[in-house]
C-alpha cells in the first residue's frame, strides 16, 4: 500500500506548490520522513525475523507530510542534471540521443537534437541526490551536494552528521547561510574510512537544520578492499 499512499502526498504537494520539480518533491519527502533518528525504539524488517531494518529497507522513512510541505531545504535537479549522469555511465552521445527527444531545451543538446556529453563530466555519485550511498570506498572520497533554499529568505543552516560505523565524516562548509541573492549552495561530505579491511554497509546520515527545519539524508557506505 506504500506506493498508493505516497501517489497520495505528492499530489497534495504539487498541488501546494506547482512550480517544484519532481526531485524537490521527493527531497522533501526524503529528508523530512520519520526514521531511525526520530524513532526511540528499533526497528525491524518486515518478514526477515529479528534483522534491524536500515535505510536499504526503509528509504528516507516513514512520510510526513505536513512537514515536507514545509521542507526548508530541497536537492534539486534540472535536465542536465540527469543527461550528465548517463554520460558520467560511458554513455556516448548517440546512445543517450532517446533521453533529448523531450529534454531539447537542455543546455547538452545540440540544434541536430543530440546529445554532446560535456569534456568534463561530473562524477556519478556527484548526482544530487536526498541521499549519499559509497559502494565501494576505498580510503577517502568526496562527493558534492547542492540544496536550494525554499524556506525563509534569510536563514542559517548548520550541520549535524552522525558518521556511519568505522568512517570519518567532514563537512565543507559547515554553515549555511541564505538570503536574498544565496538561493542556492553546494557542499561536499569527505568520506574517509577508519577500518583496514572490508566491511557490509554500515549507515548514517547528514542534517542541516535552522532550529526550525531538519533536513535529512541517509548515507551507506562500504568498505572495499582489492583482493
Amino acid at each position: 500500500m506504500a506506493t498508493p499512499h505516497v501517489s497520495g502526498i505528492v499530489a497534495l504537494l504539487k498541488v501546494a506548490h506547482p512550480n517544484r520539480s519532481p526531485a524537490a518533491i521527493k527531497s522533501a519527502l526524503v529528508t523530512t520522513a520519520w526514521n531511525e533518528d526520530t524513532y526511540t525504539t528499533e526497528i525491524f524488517s518486515e518478514g526477515a525475523g529479528d534483522k534491524l531494518a536500515d535505510p536499504f529497507d526503509f528509504g528516507g522513512g516513514i512520510c510526513n507530510p505536513n512537514r515536507a510541505t514545509d521542507p526548508g531545504l530541497v536537492y534539486d535537479m534540472d535536465k542536465d542534471d540527469y543527461l550528465n549522469y548517463l554520460c558520467s555511465l560511458g554513455y556516448s552521445n548517440d546512445m543517450v540521443y532517446d533521453a533529448t527527444t523531450y529534454l531539447s531545451s537542455s543546455k547538452n543538446s545540440s540544434a541536430a537534437g543530440g546529445v554532446v556529453c560535456p569534456k568534463k563530466v561530473p562524477p556519478r555519485l556527484d548526482l544530487n541526490l536526498p541521499s549519499i550511498s559509497i559502494p565501494n570506498l576505498k580510503n577517502s572520497i568526496t562527493v558534492k551536494r547542492t540544496v536550494t533554499n525554499v524556506g525563509n529568505v534569510n536563514s542559517i543552516y548548520k550541520v549535524l552528521v552522525k558518521p556511519p560505523r568505522n568512517t570519518a565524516i567532514k563537512v565543507s562548509p559547515e554553515v549555511l547561510k541564505f538570503n536574498a541573492k544565496t538561493k542556492k549552495i553546494s557542499f561536499e561530505v569527505k568520506i574517509t574510512s577508519t577500518h583496514q579491511s572490508s566491511t557490509k554497509f554500515t549507515f548514517g546520515s547528514l542534517a542541516w537544520s535552522d532550529g526550525k527545519h531538519f533536513v535529512r539524508i541517509p548515507i551507506a557506505v562500504r568498505k572495499q578492499i582489492d583482493a
